[in-house]
């Protein structure tokens, strides 16, 4: 890949690497390092990506380094000093929005990311699959049940009201 191939890589990719990243994490910070590591190391690797596999690479990369980000949040525990339970009801009717990316976060990280790489970025079972390394079955599979949660998720009307 040369100096422009790339440079057309991060214009034409950056901001659907980085919507995708978003999505996921919910941390915009978070989010512009593991995309701004994606391009680094395909920038890194450049020698051995072909312009034509960038998307893929990319989308590839930012998807492991999330992975790999999300696990360093998880061991790090914070306690909290408070015990009171304090429930505040905070959502405003009709907000579609909200209410998606509730349902969403009710989801696993890998449920998640299958859900908006399918159907938010419109990549192919195929595709998702070498992204994520799975088979495409599995990739069919946790996106059914998926799916099928988050209907479940959207039909109680306590969740969306």
């Amino acid at each position: 890949m040369t100096e422009r191939e790339y440079n057309e890589c991060v214009r034409i990719y950056s901001d659907n690497v980085y919507r995708f990243i978003l999505k996921n994490l919910r941390h915009e910070e978070d989010a512009k390092d593991v995309v701004q590591t994606a391009f680094e190391k395909m920038w890194q690797h450049r020698e051995e990506v072909s312009y034509d596999k960038s998307k893929s690479y990319l989308f590839t990369v930012a998807y492991h380094q999330m992975i790999d980000h999300l696990r360093k949040v998880k061991r790090v525990v914070l306690r909290d000093e408070f015990q009171e339970h304090v429930s505040i009801s905070n959502k405003p009717a009709n907000n579609l929005k909200k209410v998606l990316e509730e349902a969403l976060s009710k989801l696993s990280e890998t449920q998640r990311s299958l859900v908006l790489l399918k159907d938010y970025e419109g990549y192919s079972y195929e595709e998702i699959g070498k992204i994520t390394a799975l088979s495409e079955s599995q990739v069919k599979v946790y996106l059914h049940r998926a799916r099928i949660q988050l209907k479940n998720y959207l039909v109680k009307p306590e969740n969306v009201i």
